[in-house]
């Protein structure tokens, strides 16, 4: 009889996969927390293949108020990995144990440092909620990091060493940090952090990264890590943003327009012109440090709106370029 160790590729999960073989036939797989293991170790071992995975990121609004739909796609397209962008509030138990059977659907949780700081942004209670959620995650065995906003308020208590640590002890090793974007008529530019913030950020990041951390966290910053991606990565160079009204954005944060998945091919909305207009205008500064075409670039991103002819797809309320540019 032959043994081959094998790690499953399945999901995140990784689970490490013993595989008996008897005259080149497959006789038992162990290891397994879901059928699709079990399948991923017979072909490994008889006919591999290779595969380029996708991931989906999908975010709110709080994505899991429709947790049945997210269920459905995650099985239908099981070959796609799902990233959930979420307040933690609507994880419990059996869509656990849902999420383990499915096996391809993992969870950034907002969290924004201390109960104080924390809830004083998401509102009373959200903290106990997300240590709730990261309790079952970490019995369930469910991959799980964090997705954190820092503004001037906060930056301090979502990067300190007793934060990160704690973090590690719940069962999150990953992150990323999203630097306050003033996107909204009601937005509070006051949030934004400063310049000195900033290389502060700059600076913990690259050390929480480095040799000489022992703190088993890997941060990823959207803001400032532009210089090993050359820049902002929106507009279909690396992502783009599809919001619940169907509109193909270039970005999360950039809710501008002119194409839309109800009437366009994927590949239509990425030739689109304001997509074409980023394609054209990246990387929109030579100092990567200063990627993004709205907050350190806005001459950039009004030029783009306007020559584009895109609308304002915020499903909240209009606001013109030139506001959000102002800021």
């Amino acid at each position: 009889m032959e043994k081959r160790e094998l790690t499953c590729i399945g999901c995140p999960m990784g689970c490490p996969l013993t595989v008996e073989l008897e005259n080149g036939a497959v006789t038992a797989v162990y290891g397994n927390t879901c059928p699709r293991g079990d399948a991923y170790a017979r072909k490994e071992v008889t006919a591999p293949t290779r595969i380029v995975t996708t991931t989906v990121r999908v975010t709110g609004g709080e994505p899991l108020v429709r947790k049945k739909d997210v269920l459905k796609l995650a099985e239908k397209h099981n070959d796609v990995q799902f990233a959930i962008y979420t307040n933690s509030t609507l994880i419990d138990e059996p869509f656990c144990k849902e999420v383990v059977r499915l096996g391809n659907i993992a969870f950034m949780l907002s969290i924004e440092g201390t109960p104080e700081t924390n809830d004083a942004r998401r509102g009373s209670g959200h903290y106990a909620a997300v240590m709730h959620a990261m309790d079952l995650l970490k019995q369930y065995g469910i991959l799980f990091g964090t997705s954190i906003c820092y503004t001037s308020a906060n930056i301090e208590a979502v990067t300190n060493d007793d934060f990160m640590r704690f973090l590690c002890d719940k069962g999150a090793h990953f992150g990323f940090y999203f630097h306050y974007m003033p996107v909204g008529n009601d937005a509070a530019p006051e949030l934004m952090p400063t310049p000195e913030q900033r290389k502060y950020m700059i600076d913990r990041i690259r050390y929480l990264r480095s040799e000489d951390c022992d703190i088993p966290f890997y941060p990823m910053d959207f803001q400032n890590d532009g210089e090993y991606v050359g820049g902002c990565i929106a507009g279909g160079r690396n992502y783009f943003h599809i919001n619940s009204a169907g509109d193909a954005e270039p970005c999360v944060f950039i809710h501008y327009s002119n194409a839309n998945i109800h009437d366009m091919s994927l590949l239509e909305c990425l030739k689109s012109p304001i997509f074409m207009q980023y394609y054209e205008g990246q990387p929109f500064n030579d100092n990567l440090l200063r990627p993004c075409p709205m907050l350190e670039n806005p001459q950039a991103l009004e030029s783009m709106v306007e020559k584009s002819g895109a609308k304002c797809t915020d499903l909240q309320e209009e606001e013109p370029v030139e506001h959000l540019c102002g800021k």
